[in-house]
């Protein structure tokens, strides 16, 4: 018999009373202010964002499912939109050097309204400098400039010419240049002819020819000097045309920028630049380059690259990079193929997450942001160094050649919040120098929150504030009860509730999914279907998540029904006990009992795990092991060694097993192998143990309980049936409504146990036996019997092993057998 009752039935569940929610439905309940069970977490990002100092930005901590992004997103939402909108940055070309882009600071609003100027100014030179080139007037005065040019050149070479004429050579001008040959007459001499002539002669011609030359040669000089000049007459007579052409309108533009120097400044060089550069104003000829698909078009160098547009509401911005690649956070330079060539510009320039964060607030994930290449480094670098260079990759590490842009970085002023679970902040704090330097907040999100009146009052009313948002049918006080109910299983404590919010939304989604389902076909007057959310909708819910999700725990308990997988639920073994293992199937977990078997012989102390002697056991459960081992020890042989060997393992497991769950169900295993006392195999054991044989709390309790329950309860309840469990999870216990009530009618037990001595009792219906103050044990206890075992496997070994005079070792009579086989 046991020497402990069982738990009563009102400790198996707690209840969310009906009467103490004092609302109908979710439609009376009035906005949850702030987020249940937060406040801490809450405090440190108020702290974090209002820290302006540098390496201040936040780490958000916590498990999926939390609703942490979203709570974080409606708090800067709100305080972004008080704050002042940042400034805008543009770039635009650098005329002196087109290689490293201009980057421009504006007042929000006025980077757009300097790309539309700037847009308006070019399209407006497009109009007048062709139309002041193409003018009667400035034809005249270039035809002008021609005409002096082609008199000035065309007297100096006839004067040239008269000479030669005067003195029989003849000037000739060809393709190459100008000649001098002999004439006669106005003629020149044939070759033949020449050839005739003297040598007197042909000297004396040679000679004239020589001295023409040289004043030939002088005149081409002279000629190369007049056509520079001429030249220079045109640019001035051109500068002196486009200032009067664009003067007026760089005279409008330059004051309305005057409070920003650097923009002046920018806007002086383009005026330059057009005066220098107006025939690209003229359009195009027929079959020209930009007619055939140019890829860079000169005007785009009057452009202006605005990064970020002004358009966006008033207030800081807040951005969400879902795809953090190194580009989308620092920003790239694009490159457009022209004629097998890659070129770019200043106006390929993209801005990243970065630029559209700068001046609020970025939000990121930290798990993308590590599975990017380069974008952790690239975003650090960005932080560390407070500004934004955009580099490619290519560039950075030599890995292409391509001639890119070197834009000038950008000042950085942004809060960085990176969300993720513990584990990764955890490790770049022991392994990233520079993350504790970069962020020095972290906002730990809780997972379950204090169940109590006040804490349940606010879980109703973040169920109305998500039923509000998610536009569902109202709640039944009694379906938002349910729901409470539910939601403390989750959190596997009767005594706290589960801050997952992902889960809580996807019940309330499907429960309304089943009170539509319940609903009539036909709308009402008012065109919807009307109704309300009950409790047998939610339960409905419930039990459908679980029913698309038990296949394999069906399939195992069939197993085990039809005696495939060996377990007994009643009955007594020696040595032989119904541990419970919890399995978990993506988000599902489950239990189902495991067979542990246990064996003791003479040996040298050692107790052996066959899970990790064939590398199936985890290292919890290898300590789990070594602490009953020490138990052993200490209990039974103070004064003398342990002179056992005993082995454990879980029948009929084929996969790996970790955990020290277990261990209270190897020691009471190994305790009846040594005190040959049967166990009862209509019990269940789950729980921990340490040295002192104290039986500690485990996880997963419910779920324990309910996959022995489900066993018992389809062979049939005896009344026999029961699980024990460690007296610390008796606060943890939500279990099913079934299983109450066979705890209810005395069918099943739930038995909390604090010791292994508590547990033996249990499980043999014998007492385990109290050691009185020399530390001798009642004869015919469980105790005293595993001792007196112990005691005689410690003499068969003193009798068998060598004295310490050394005298020769006594072999037993089986060792003496078989040294007799070997000979």
């Amino acid at each position: 018999m046991a020497t402990i009752p069982p738990l009563p039935p009102d400790k198996l569940y707690r209840h969310c009373e009906v009467t103490s929610l004092q609302f109908d439905t979710t439609e009376q309940l009035v906005d949850l202010a702030g987020a249940v069970g937060q406040e801490r977490a809450l405090e440190a990002v108020k702290f974090g964002l209002e820290m302006q100092h540098p390496g201040f930005n936040l780490f958000v901590l916590g498990q999926q499912g939390t609703g942490k992004h979203d709570m974080l997103r409606r708090f800067l939402d709100l305080r972004a939109h008080a704050e002042a909108a940042p400034e805008n940055w543009c770039y635009v070309n650098n005329f002196s050097d087109p290689g490293k882009p201009i980057a421009l600071k504006l007042p929000h609003g006025r980077g757009l309204q300097l790309r539309t100027d700037m847009a308006q100014l070019v399209e407006e030179l497009q109009s007048t400098i062709p139309a002041i080139l193409e003018s009667e007037d400035y034809r005249k005065r270039v035809d002008q400039i021609d005409t002096e040019f082609d008199a000035l050149q065309k007297n100096s070479i006839n004067a040239l010419a008269d000479e030669c004429e005067a003195q029989d050579i003849a000037l000739s001008q060809t393709d190459t240049g100008f000649s001098l040959d002999p004439a006669r007459n106005g003629e020149i001499i044939s070759d033949e002819e020449y050839d005739h002539l003297s040598s007197e002669q042909r000297d004396a011609i040679q000679n004239k020819i020589e001295a023409l030359e040289v004043k030939l040669t002088k005149l081409l000089k002279q000629m190369a000097e007049w056509q520079k000049a001429h030249h220079k007459r045109l640019r001035e007579l051109n500068r002196e045309v486009n200032i009067f052409a664009v003067g007026h309108l760089f005279d409008d533009l330059l004051p309305k920028y005057a409070d920003l120097p650097r923009v002046q400044t920018y806007l002086e060089a383009v005026k330059q630049d057009v005066i220098e550069n107006a025939q690209i104003f003229q359009k195009p000829e027929e079959g020209t380059a930009s007619q055939q698909g140019e890829a860079l078009p000169p005007l785009r160098r009057y452009q202006v690259n605005l990064l970020v547009s002004a358009e966006e509401a008033a207030g800081a911005p807040v951005i969400n990079e879902n795809n953090p690649t190194y580009q989308n956070i620092i920003g790239r330079v694009e490159h457009l193929a022209s004629y097998g060539a890659l070129t770019t510009d200043f106006a390929l320039i993209r801005p990243g997450a970065l630029h559209k964060a700068n001046g609020g607030y970025l939000l990121l994930d930290i798990h993308k942001v590590l599975a990017q290449p380069f974008a952790w480094e690239g975003l650090k670098q960005a932080l560390t160094t407070g500004e934004i260079r955009i580099e490619s990759l290519g560039q950075i590490y030599g890995i292409i050649s391509t001639v890119s842009l070197e834009p000038q970085p950008i000042p950085l002023k942004v809060k960085v919040i990176l969300f993720g679970e513990r584990e990764y902040y955890y490790l770049l704090q022991a392994y990233d120098p520079d993350f504790a330097k970069l962020f020095k907040v972290a906002a730990d999100f809780e997972d379950d929150v204090a169940r109590d009146h006040n804490s349940q009052l606010d879980y109703a009313r973040l169920i109305a504030a998500m039923v509000q948002e998610q536009k569902l049918l109202p709640f039944e006080r009694a379906a938002v009860a349910r729901i409470i109910e539910f939601s403390a299983r989750d959190a596997g404590d009767a005594e706290r509730l589960s801050l997952n919010l992902l889960r809580l939304s996807d019940l309330l989604s499907e429960a309304e999914y089943w009170a539509k389902s319940s609903l009539p076909s036909l709308p009402d007057a008012a065109g919807t279907a009307a109704g309300t959310v009950s409790c047998a909708h939610v339960q409905q819910a419930i039990d459908a998540r679980i029913g698309r999700a038990d296949r394999i725990q069906r399939r195992l308990q069939e197993e085990i029904l039809r005696g495939t997988i060996l377990i007994d639920s009643d009955g007594s073994r020696i040595g032989q006990i119904n541990a419970l293992s919890v399995m978990e199937i993506g988000d599902y977990y489950f239990a189902q009992p495991t067979r542990i078997t246990a064996t003791a012989r003479l040996g040298s102390g050692e107790v052996i795990d066959i899970q990790r002697e064939v590398a199936q056991g985890g290292a919890i459960h290898s300590k789990g092991v070594l602490i009953l081992t020490s138990f052993l020890a200490t209990r039974y042989c103070a004064r003398q060694p342990l002179s056992l060997q005993a082995s454990l393992v879980f029948e009929q497991t084929y996969g790996s097993i970790d955990g020290d769950s277990a261990s209270l169900a190897e020691l009471c295993a190994l305790l009846s192998a040594l005190a040959d006392t049967p166990l009862q195999q209509s019990l269940a054991v789950t729980g921990s143990i340490n040295q002192n044989g104290q039986v500690q709390a485990i996880g997963a309790v419910n779920e324990k309980i309910e996959g022995f329950f489900d066993i018992c309860a389809a062979r049939g309840l005896s009344g026999r049936q029961g699980v024990l469990i460690p007296g610390s999870n008796a606060k943890h216990l939500m279990l099913r409504a079934d299983v109450v009530a066979a705890c209810r009618d005395g069918r099943f037990a739930i038995y909390a146990v604090d010791s292994v001595d508590q547990a033996i009792e249990v499980l043999s219906g014998q007492p385990a036996g109290n050691a009185d103050a020399i530390g001798n044990f009642p004869p015919d206890s469980i105790n005293f019997r595993v001792r007196r075992k112990l005691t005689e496997l410690f003499q068969i070994r003193a009798s068998t092993t060598l004295v310490p005079t050394g005298r020769p070792q006594r072999k037993s009579r089986q060792k003496e057998d078989d040294d007799e086989e070997e000979e």
